[in-house]
């Protein structure tokens, strides 16, 4: 499948799409994250639990900078559906409020959606919450949009290409 097409992508096509982007980056494919639901209203993913993310041994607790990143990527991720087409929007800058700490041994789950799309600008919140546990962090994010001319040629298609048969 390649973008636009004439039916728009649905939530199982944008799922695809946003695991490929996820899988992409190095830190999060090393860090196993799942990407759980996706679409114009918003993305879902969850963060299982690795050692490497702990902060605080003595006291079991998650390091913040994974909250970040965890939040980051998110936003990131659910500007992407929430545009007319995909085109490249970097971080312009992100505002993570702590409610508590993250614990250690259980996994983070983080949504966020689009607020607003403006022609430069895209704007995002999100949160992160451990079941059972409640939130743990939100974020306001806004993505700067570089356009159709600074996003690579092929970018919506790679998103959206067929896996590969391993027949």
């Amino acid at each position: 499948m390649t973008f636009p097409t004439d039916a728009s992508p649905d939530a199982a096509d944008w799922r695809r799409a946003l695991t490929r982007f996820v899988t992409v980056i190095p830190h999060t494919r090393e860090l196993g994250l799942e990407v759980l639901a996706a679409g114009p209203e918003g993305v879902r993913m969850r963060l299982p639990w690795h050692t490497d993310l702990t902060g605080d041994a003595v006291r079991g607790l998650v390091h913040g900078g994974v909250l970040t990143m965890l939040l980051d990527t998110a936003c990131g991720s659910a500007v992407l559906p929430a545009l007319p087409a995909p085109e490249v929007c970097p971080t312009l800058d992100l505002r993570v409020d702590h409610y508590r700490p993250a614990l250690a041994g259980e996994p983070l789950e983080v949504e966020a959606w689009t607020r607003r799309v403006t022609a430069s600008i895209v704007f995002t919140e999100g949160r992160v919450w451990q079941a059972g546990h409640g939130d743990v962090a939100r974020a306001v994010g806004n993505f700067v949009r570089l356009g159709p001319r600074n996003t690579p040629p092929g970018f919506a298609a790679a998103l959206f290409a067929e896996e590969a048969s391993h027949a």
